[in-house]
């Protein structure tokens, strides 16, 4: 599912990928992932120093994506943290 506006950028959710949760590209980088590391106060700089390959117009599409979809990050970030 493309949500960016950039053809390098984007949201989708694959089956039997991070049990379906959406995903920056083709990666297996979790948009709940990068909000939950944001709301602990990680910034968006040190993120991008963390995550080989993410760029800042992924991150841009991530926190677009999650300002559509709260609450399913939100649930996300609720079934992932739970022990």
């Amino acid at each position: 599912m493309a949500t960016g506006t950039t053809n390098k950028s984007w949201v989708q959710k694959t089956p039997n990928v991070c049990g379906g949760d959406a995903c920056i590209r083709n990666t297996r980088i979790t948009v709940w992932g990068l909000v939950l590391s944001r709301r602990l106060g990680t910034a968006d700089e040190r993120i991008l120093e963390n995550i080989v390959g993410l760029t800042p117009e992924d991150l841009k599409v991530a926190w677009d994506y999650y300002r559509q979809h709260p609450a399913e990050i939100d649930e996300a970030i609720r079934e992932n943290e739970e022990p």
